[in-house]
């Protein structure tokens, strides 16, 4: 496992061999010639979190142009203000810890700063579920839809701010618990989400605001996710609310933070009335809490 260094700073700026060390962010990089400011936002992230690449270009012209890699996977880029533009990378339980190299590309010199993430334990948990629902298996069209949905980049940024509940119940199993289903450990398996133990038929609302992108029903063949919706918020950031009983929005709609989308129910692979909320970035599963707590404009 790789480890912090003991001087607990957070970012390094390479080149080729690491050549400064930064304590603290926002950091703004220079050269000889004239370079962008990046800024990465948290400053200590952890598994689990999302790593906001914040790049103001020296030259306005060169925005479209922008390409921020990391880890061998390139990161799409978007505009957020006037000469402003941001690129989102998702960490998950299944990465290591340690040092992560981000590479910003398109205006001057490449500029390679090193990010520290943070670990993070995740407890593990056993799931029984239902003979009639133990052998539950996803069709290729739920599969499918789904993965499209996950995989949208949307350049248009419908959230604002910190994200709300989208229930009002106790959460019932927190994001990035690794799992036993009937005794089988699920290999290169997390919850996706957070669970939220409502009763049957209590209302789930848009925790921010976006585009219906998703909505999907037990009877139609999603037998795993069950009666689904997701929105698109933009920007590489989607949700999607599982195991609904009623859905109350159709594909296409704009919601609202608070809007009612659907009523907490059973349907699909589930082992009681509840809701599971998962928000992706860039197509990987993040821990939405952190989206409640520490907002991303």
């Amino acid at each position: 496992m790789n480890k912090q260094p003991n001087n607990n700073k957070k970012f390094e700026f390479l080149t080729g061999a690491a050549i400064g060390i930064f304590a603290a962010l926002p950091v703004a990089f220079a050269s000889s010639v004239q370079a962008a400011q990046v800024e990465i936002i948290p400053s200590s992230p952890k598994l689990g979190q999302s790593i906001s690449v914040e790049i103001t270009p020296d030259n306005s012209a060169n925005g479209g142009n922008l390409k921020v890699v990391s880890n061998g996977e390139t990161y799409p880029v978007f505009p957020i203000a006037p000469n402003k533009y941001r690129a989102f990378i998702p960490t998950t339980p299944l990465q290591k810890p340690g040092r992560r190299v981000v590479r910003v590309y398109g205006d001057g010199p490449t500029r390679n700063l090193a990010v520290w993430i943070g670990d993070r334990r995740f407890p593990t948990q056993r799931i029984w579920l239902p003979k009639k629902k133990a052998g539950t298996r996803a069709t290729k069209m739920e599969l499918q839809r789904v993965k499209e949905f996950k995989s949208l980049t949307t350049p248009d940024k419908f959230w604002d701010g910190a994200f709300i509940r989208p229930s009002k119940a106790r959460i019932s199993t927190i994001y990035g618990v690794r799992r036993y289903y009937n005794g089988k450990f699920a290999h290169n398996y997390y919850h996706r989400g957070v669970d939220y133990a409502g009763a049957q038929g209590s209302p789930v609302v848009a925790p921010a605001g976006g585009r219906v992108a998703l909505v999907g029903k037990e009877a139609a063949g999603f037998l795993v996710h069950g009666n689904v919706v997701g929105i698109d918020h933009g920007q590489g950031l989607t949700s999607i609310f599982m195991h609904l009983n009623g859905i109350k929005v159709k594909e296409g709609d704009m919601v609202k933070p608070g809007q009612l989308i659907g009523t907490i129910g059973s349907t699909g692979a589930s082992t009681g009335p509840h809701l599971h909320w998962g928000l992706y970035v860039n197509g990987q599963a993040i821990d939405p809490v952190t989206w409640r707590n520490n907002a991303i404009k």
